[in-house]
């Protein structure tokens, strides 16, 4: 009986006739994926923020452009959409949904008319103000299955994780610009 066990161990057409791979064996299983599992914890965390600043109509998103601009009154658009980690035409239209709510004003630059400056509103600063509760209980519960200690070091991780792919993002897209034809 052992002779016949090792015959099928060994001889790999009759182990794959007998004991056939499961299928799709080859692609790995999404839930063990780090990108997956960062994708489904920022639903999430949205589906949290909503909750938690339920009625004051604003996105995540949205809070973060609102908190960038306060946190640098004048701030530029393109130096805005960095912070936040957007790219410009999408920032472009969060900035328009706010400035046609009445929470931020954009002006040109004195020094460069193309340039846009953005600065929160009275009723910006308002809606920041009474949002920020809930952003911070969102917050919380984003962290809260995890104990005290682990929640520094998986925010201590995150941001290591995002500081170096920031970096590998920005020297790549530099690089790109270097070699286009007339750029540079």
């Amino acid at each position: 009986m052992l002779t016949i066990r090792l015959m099928i161990f060994w001889n790999p057409t009759i182990r794959d006739i007998l004991m056939p791979a499961a299928p799709h064996a080859d692609i790995p299983d999404i839930e063990a994926q780090p990108g997956h599992l960062i994708r489904r914890l920022q639903q999430f965390a949205v589906a949290l923020f909503m909750d938690e600043t339920q009625g004051q109509d604003l996105t995540p998103v949205q809070f973060a452009a609102l908190a960038a601009a306060h946190r640098q009154p004048g701030m530029d658009q393109r130096t805005l959409a960095a912070t936040i980690g957007f790219d410009t035409s999408t920032t472009g239209g969060v900035l328009d949904r706010l400035e046609s709510r009445g929470l931020l004003q954009r002006s040109a630059s004195a020094e460069d008319r193309r340039v846009r400056l953005i600065n929160l509103t009275a009723a910006g600063r308002d809606m920041l103000q009474a949002v920020t509760p809930g952003m911070l209980a969102a917050q919380n519960r984003i962290l809260e299955p995890l104990p005290q200690a682990q929640r520094r070091a998986f925010m201590a991780m995150l941001e290591r994780l995002v500081q170096a792919h920031q970096t590998h993002q920005t020297t790549h897209q530099a690089t790109r610009q270097a070699g286009r034809p007339g750029e540079g």
